[in-house]
């Protein structure tokens, strides 16, 4: 579809609201330093943690503590923390013109190979709300620890209108 003069053909506010999704309170930062910092028409967010109300949701390492569904929705807590902080920082989702890089960090336990699969969760959410052109490359890397015994930390670039 051509957008109009005046038209918005995709959205990312709408679709949060077609898919029933409602924001938390942007993240604030366990230490000195900010959420996002906005160069030029780059977007960059702090590592993103699997937070609610300033306090970790999950705690643990995947395939340990942890399984495959907890990562998941731990990806999926974070990435809402990253739309949180954009909108709050941008003021609308919709100046948002692309996710430039996914960055996925796990902490893993032995013999855990499903990365890919956690990661998805949060691919997944972006994808859907901004769109499959505007799908980002990404990263996904298995580690020892992470902030607060969190099982999954996102470094994530946006493109937005200057």
């Amino acid at each position: 579809m051509v957008a109009g003069k005046g038209s918005q053909p995709h959205s990312a506010d709408r679709r949060l609201k077609d898919l029933g999704i409602q924001l938390p309170a942007a993240p604030t930062p366990f230490g000195t330093y900010v959420e996002t910092v906005q160069t030029g028409n780059l977007l960059f967010f702090s590592g993103m943690l699997p937070v609610i109300d300033h306090k970790p949701k999950y705690v643990g390492r995947l395939g340990k503590e942890l399984d495959l569904d907890a990562g998941r929705d731990a990806a999926y807590v974070a990435a809402l923390g990253v739309l949180a902080a954009a909108k709050e920082h941008l003021g609308s989702l919709d100046r948002v013109t692309r996710v430039v890089r996914l960055g996925v960090f796990l902490a893993t336990f032995g013999d855990f190979y499903d990365q890919p699969k956690v990661a998805d969760a949060a691919s997944d959410l972006f994808r859907d709300v901004f769109g499959l052109e505007r799908t980002s490359v990404r990263l996904v890397i298995g580690v020892a620890s992470l902030p607060l015994g969190v099982p999954v930390e996102l470094d994530v670039i946006f493109e937005v209108d200057a």
